[in-house]
């Protein structure tokens, strides 16, 4: 199968290679692109793309809760499959063509919803367990069928305390997701 992997930053599309780079014998040929991170970005790299058998979005999650109060395969650095998408409007308040799209799971991993806005989230309003990224709402329109979202859980929402975001990453490897899109038999 030729797989390509869509990293909205540069870091998730490292961490992505080096998590590639250490399956043996990979039942798959993977391509690995960098969009940008946002709605438009998401969508120029969804046009340009080369042929491929399946596309997956891969990179960090903002998970809205405590972590202590989640369950232990939402901890830090598990990953997730989106199989939900909303898109909020400016104000908080959806678009009326913001219906949520959904999708089969495809992957044995933990499924949760997403949410797509143009403003900063008030994350005390939101659901639990509901993960916040911009780029996850264009995907799930313009995806084809067989292709999926997987999300890495980096942070917590509402941060308690201020992070420095890429230092609080560092350590997240990427292995589990791409074993988790090895194993998926297409």
């Amino acid at each position: 199968m030729n797989i390509i992997i869509i990293t909205p930053m540069e870091i998730e599309r490292q961490k992505a290679l080096i998590a590639i780079n250490k399956i043996s014998n990979s039942k798959h040929n993977y391509q690995v692109f960098t969009s940008g991170i946002g709605r438009e970005s998401m969508a120029k790299t969804m046009m340009h793309l080369p042929d491929s058998d399946c596309v997956v979005l891969l990179g960090f999650a903002a998970i809205v809760g405590k972590e202590v109060e989640l369950p232990k395969n939402l901890g830090f650095g598990n990953p997730i499959e989106i199989t939900t998408a909303s898109l909020y409007g400016y104000e908080g308040g959806m678009f009326e063509n913001g219906k949520p799209i959904e999708t089969e799971a495809k992957l044995n991993l933990p499924v949760l919803s997403s949410l797509t806005s143009d403003k900063f989230v008030r994350t005390t309003n939101l659901k639990i367990k509901t993960v916040v990224n911009m780029e996850d709402y264009t995907f799930m329109f313009l995806k084809r069928p067989q292709d999926f979202i997987v999300r890495v859980i980096s942070d917590f929402l509402p941060h308690e305390t201020e992070i420095d975001f890429f230092e609080h990453v560092k350590e997240i490897d990427f292995l589990p997701a791409i074993q988790s899109i090895e194993r998926f038999n297409f």
